[in-house]
Formats: structure tokens, sequence, C-alpha cells
């Protein structure tokens, strides 16, 4: 039986890695534009031309359908924490607006004549055990062989249809919270060339949105996104316009998991990153923030935390929305 081999580094695989190999927000909304809302049911509830973080269809019983996606190269080189981190991400989209997953089937795209199967078994067991942990049984997948290794999962969770977490529901007044520090995209660009573990990167990767999400709802939110690959500018810029307000953000308040200054200072951004800051600029009033803490805070995230329109424990308060100004964001 083939065996893990010592010493493999699963990011040298991998053009990219995690949520910045996510296809540009600027190029990803111009390749589907008038593609939403022709002939879409009412009982469609979230899933259109706002880039909800999930589908969301009203179905009997008072209840609603949460359908996504998420998959992507690897973004550690251990096998089973790269199956931890993509698990947590995809079912990250069904906290995002409010539900519960129910169940995942697994999508593996694998070089076969590259990596052994015990290799991919490793990433299965650990998407496996994450989904475990919340309650969301793994029944199944699709695999494909590709040269370039990939996994992720295909969620289906229910919610309740009158207590979503929207996009557009954020209303000025309301202040803006943030369970998870920023800063996993630098770290991982940094592990990708270095071969550095950075521990409290995956801890944070790894932990689930689901308490953050029901907190967030026991609270009567009703607005909220999750932070990934279009960083915490490029989700906060899709809440505000998508809700027709300005969001103000407090750069100083926003959190950093340890080393991720140290690994812009060093010059380990990645592109995603980059394409992020691009995307978001002509939309911001950056003031005088300085180009390290930009692109810190457009950092293209893996299996970030929850953007909450409202105030819940142990999350700090990064910024507040404000009536429609002349910027769609405000940093200062």
């Amino acid at each position: 039986m083939d065996s893990v081999p010592a010493g493999l580094r699963l990011t040298q695989y991998a053009r990219g890695g995690g949520c910045s190999c996510k296809i540009p927000p600027g190029e990803l909304e111009e390749a589907v534009a008038g593609l939403a809302g022709a002939g879409v049911p009412d009982a469609l509830l979230m899933g259109g031309a706002d880039g909800d973080d999930a589908a969301v269809l009203r179905i009997e019983g008072g209840r609603a359908v949460v359908s996504t996606a998420d998959f992507f190269p690897p973004v550690v080189d251990d096998a089973y924490d790269w199956g931890r981190i993509a698990a947590a991400n995809a079912l990250s989209d069904v906290y995002a607006v409010g539900g519960e997953p129910v169940m995942a089937v697994n999508l593996l795209g694998w070089p076969r004549d590259a990596l052994p199967w015990a290799v991919a078994k490793e990433v299965l067991r650990g998407g496996r055990d994450v989904a475990a942990l919340a309650g969301c049984p793994i029944a199944g997948g699709h695999s494909i062989d590709d040269p370039e290794p990939k996994y992720g999962l295909a969620v289906t969770g229910i919610a309740d249809p009158e207590r979503l977490l929207r996009l557009d529901a954020g209303r000025p007044g309301i202040p803006l919270s943030l369970t998870k520090p920023l800063g996993s995209g630098v770290l991982n660009a940094r592990h990708k060339a270095t071969g550095e573990v950075f521990g409290q990167a995956i801890e944070a990767m790894t932990t689930l949105n689901a308490a953050a999400s029901r907190l967030a709802l026991d609270r009567g939110v009703r607005c909220a996104t999750d932070v990934t690959g279009f960083g915490l500018l490029g989700h906060l810029y899709k809440l505000a316009r998508a809700s027709g307000v300005t969001a103000a953000l407090d750069a100083a308040a926003v959190p950093y998991l340890d080393g991720a200054r140290e690994a812009v200072r060093d010059g380990f951004v990645p592109g995603g990153t980059r394409r992020n800051l691009a995307w978001v600029a002509p939309h911001t009033d950056f003031g005088r923030i300085a180009e390290t803490e930009r692109l810190l805070l457009a950092d293209a995230q893996t299996s970030g935390g929850l953007l909450v329109a409202g105030e819940i424990p142990g999350a700090p308060v990064v910024g507040e929305l404000f009536g429609r100004g002349r910027h769609t964001v405000v940093v200062r």
C-alpha cells in the first residue's frame, strides 16, 4: 500500500494556493454580467447578481435549502490539514448566510501519476473530520484526473427563510464586527515559499464559523458575509455596494495573525491580494493608509471569519455603515 512520502511539499504542486486562486473579482463580474436575473423564480432568495455566499431557495414547510461549492489547490503542505481547511472553507458559505450544513459531497482533482493515493486519502480524511464536527456527513462525491491537486466540498444546508444573513441588508448606523484575524493569505504565501509552518494560521483556517453564525442570528443580525478570497476590503465593498451604503473601516481595530505584517514586509504577498487591492481601490478612500496596511486589508483569505453588520460577543468592532457617500468604502 502507498504511504505518504516523507518531506512531501504539496504546495509545490500548485500554481497558487487556497482562496488566492480565485478568478479576480473584476474579471469574474465581467464574465457573468447579464447571466443573473433572467428566469429566476421568486423562491430563489439568494444567489443573484450581488454575488451572495451561497444560493438559497425557499421550499415547502417554511424552510429554505442552501447550496454552495468551494475547492482549491493545496494551501499548506500537510495533506490532512489541507483537507480540514478546504472543508471548513466550503462549510463557511452556508454559515455566512445563516444556514446549517446537513450534507456534503467531495470534489477532488488528483494528479494520479504524480502523487500517491495515500496522500489523497489523508486529504479526504481531513475533510471528513471537519465536516463531522459540523454534524455534516460527507456522502461520496466526484473526482477527476487533474495535473494540479484540488479539493473541496459541495455542501447542502437548510435555513429559516425569514432569518437569513444577506449581503444587501446592511443599514446606516450599524457597526461592523470581524470574527477571525486576517493574514492567512500572506502567511500561506510565506509557507509555500519557505516551508515555515504557521500553527496559528492553520488553527484559524480550520475553525468553523458555526458559532459566529449562531450568535449573529441570535442577536437579530440580518447582514453578513464571510471573508475569503476577495479579502476584507473586497467582501466589505460587495456588502456595502449591495446594501446601498458606505462602509467605514477602522484600520487600527482590525486584528491580524502573528507574523502577517512581517510577511508583507518581506514580500510574501499573493497575486490575488494585489488584484483585490486593484479592484477595490477606485471605490475606496484610503486617506493616509500606507501600502502595507492596504495590502493586509485586501489580503486574500482562506477560510476567514464572518464580517457581521452588528455586534457579537468576542468579535472586535472594526467599522460602521453610513449613508452612501462619494466612496463605497472609507478606511480611516
